[in-house]
């Protein structure tokens, strides 16, 4: 990896056009509809009054797989997504049409051996050019560590606390989960495929990070916000491990000053966290 080149790499703005369906499709993604007599859910699922859940951000804009660019210099086969960030301005059009800008803000060398990490910001834009929203995608580059160069990471994101959570919430992963996030977001045949799965060294296809991410933010929404999801300001988390479709997963939530939160994902099953240094903010 050069870090000259990975920091200045140019990114073409990405014109982005999604309908009601799209909005629909991505809320059924994440669980919600999961319950069809419950109101809350249905005002994300269905036309009448539809409203878009706000991390549909993550699949809107996106600029496409750019590190496995021969010119990148990545080993793009060990990436790891390791952290993603989220800062709502603005709600999301239920349809519309939005722009992605998208550019690199750090580039860290963690050592020969350790790896490095690339963070990308997005920011996404109606057709009028206000913020909607600004999202951090931290990805953990296993094989590329040792270029001698960096720049100094940003602060890291806060443990959960050791206490027993104030809320706890539970979601049941669909088996067809990945199904269906996938027609919203990554096509990556590692979450359809059962062969691509266990040449991987899984023992099925694995539910998509940000699939896990949003049912976080559903979650969060579903216990603190009476499932207004327009309250919902940032949400940021680290992956930690991989989720299957037909999981359980246990949201562990503390209250912290004002309207912050923090939370943690375990798969209950297995008794894994596989979503750990989660924080969010609501508003009032």
């Amino acid at each position: 990896m050069d870090y000259d080149t990975i920091k200045n790499w140019r990114f073409d703005d990405v014109h982005h056009h999604y309908d009601e369906k799209d909005t629909m499709l991505y809320a059924l993604g994440i669980g919600l509809g999961h319950d069809p007599l419950d109101a809350g859910q249905l005002r994300y699922v269905y036309e009448r009054g539809l409203q878009a859940f706000p991390t549909q951000a993550t699949v809107l804009g996106y600029p496409g797989f750019w590190m496995s660019d021969p010119r990148a210099g990545i080993d793009w086969v060990r990436l790891v997504h390791g952290e993603q960030r989220l800062a709502l301005h603005a709600p999301l059009p239920a349809s519309g049409n939005v722009i992605g800008k998208s550019r690199v803000t750090h580039v860290i060398d963690k050592g020969a051996d350790k790896g490095a990490l690339v963070i990308t910001e997005r920011t996404l834009h109606d057709s009028a050019g206000a913020c909607l929203a600004t999202l951090q995608q931290t990805t953990f580059c296993r094989g590329d560590g040792g270029f001698g160069r960096g720049d100094d990471a940003p602060p890291p994101l806060p443990a959960a606390p050791t206490r027993a959570p104030d809320q706890s919430c539970t979601l049941a992963v669909a088996p067809n989960a990945a199904l269906l996030y996938r027609l919203s977001a990554d096509r990556n045949p590692l979450h359809a495929d059962p062969e691509v799965a266990r040449k991987a060294g899984y023992a099925q296809p694995i539910l998509h990070g940000l699939c896990t991410y949003g049912m976080a933010a559903h979650a969060i929404v579903k216990t603190w916000c009476g499932y207004d999801a327009s309250r919902l300001a940032s949400l940021n988390a680290r992956f930690s491990s991989p989720v299957y479709p037909g999981e359980t997963l246990q949201f562990d939530m503390w209250r912290g000053e004002s309207n912050a939160l923090q939370f943690t994902v375990r798969a209950v099953a297995r008794d894994i966290v596989v979503m750990s240094h989660g924080t969010a903010t609501i508003n009032a």
